[in-house]
C-alpha cells in the first residue's frame, strides 16, 4: 500500500486488442491507484499519446491495425517519454530482443500473473527518471512530487492524493486555463462517470486548504471554462 500511495498522479495507457483481457488489466491497475486508459488499436493508442501524457504504456504487439513495436519506437522521441512495458504472447528470445532494442523498458509474456505485472509497473515507476520530478513553485506555494508534499509560505498543507494530483496538474500548467475535462482526464481517467461537479468540489477543497488570512489561494475560476493558477488572483 505504501508504494502505491507514494505514486500519485500516475497515468497508464493499456494497449490491448483483447477486450476482456484489456479490461482486467485496466481494472487491476486502477485498483492499484493509477489513472488508466485503454485502447484496442494502434491508431487509438497513437491518438491517446498525442493528446495525453502517460508515465507507463503497457503495450501489446499483435494489434489489429499494426505492430505495437512501431509505437514503441515512436515513443522514444516523444517530448515526455513514458516507460514502455511490452505485454505479449511472443515469447521467443528473438522477439524479446527486438522489443527491448525498440526501446521497451520491460517485457512480459502471456499468460502472466497480474501481481507480477503490477510489480513490474511499480518497478518502472521507481526508476530515477520518475523517482524525482522537478519541484514546482507558484507564488508562495511549493509542491514536491517525489516527497508528496505541498507547502504554502513554508507551512505544510495536508492534501488527499486526489487533491495533490489536481494541484500538481494545475501548477504544472501555471498561467494556463485548464478545463474541467482536462482535469477529469488527467486526475481521474477518461471513463469517469461519477458526479459532474466532482472537479469543482475538489478545487474548492484545495482552495480552502491553501487559503491564508488576507491571502486567498491563487486559483482563479475562468467562468464557463475551468481554472487557472497564477501568482495572483484577479480582484
Amino acid at each position: 500500500m505504501c508504494a502505491v500511495e507514494r505514486w500519485v498522479f500516475v497515468r497508464v495507457l493499456v494497449v490491448e486488442d483483447d477486450a476482456s483481457l484489456g479490461q482486467v488489466v485496466q481494472r487491476g491497475l486502477a485498483e492499484a491507484g493509477h489513472s488508466v486508459d485503454l485502447e484496442r488499436t494502434l491508431a487509438g493508442a497513437r491518438r491517446a499519446v498525442a493528446i495525453g501524457t502517460y508515465h507507463v504504456v503497457v503495450l501489446d504487439l499483435g494489434l489489429p491495425d499494426g505492430d505495437g513495436l512501431a509505437l514503441c519506437r515512436e515513443l522514444q522521441t516523444a517530448a515526455v517519454r513514458p516507460r514502455v512495458l511490452i505485454l505479449t504472447a511472443r515469447d521467443a528470445t528473438g522477439d524479446k530482443v527486438l522489443g527491448l532494442d525498440a526501446g521497451a523498458d520491460d517485457y512480459l509474456t502471456k499468460p502472466f500473473d497480474f501481481a507480477e505485472l503490477a510489480a513490474r509497473v511499480r518497478a518502472l515507476l521507481r526508476r530515477p527518471e520518475h523517482a524525482r520530478s522537478p519541484q514546482l513553485r507558484v507564488a508562495d506555494i511549493e509542491l514536491d512530487p517525489a516527497a508528496h508534499t505541498v507547502r504554502r509560505g513554508g507551512v505544510l498543507v495536508p492534501l488527499t492524493a486526489r487533491e495533490f494530483s489536481l494541484l500538481h496538474y494545475l501548477m504544472d500548467r501555471a498561467g494556463e486555463v485548464v478545463t474541467r475535462t482536462d482535469l477529469l482526464d488527467a486526475v481521474w481517467d477518461t471513463n469517469y462517470d461519477g458526479l459532474s461537479n466532482t472537479v469543482d468540489v475538489h478545487v474548492a477543497n484545495v482552495r480552502r486548504k491553501l487559503d491564508l488570512p488576507g491571502r486567498p489561494a491563487p486559483i482563479e475560476t475562468v467562468r464557463g471554462v475551468g481554472y487557472r493558477i497564477g501568482p495572483e488572483v484577479p480582484t
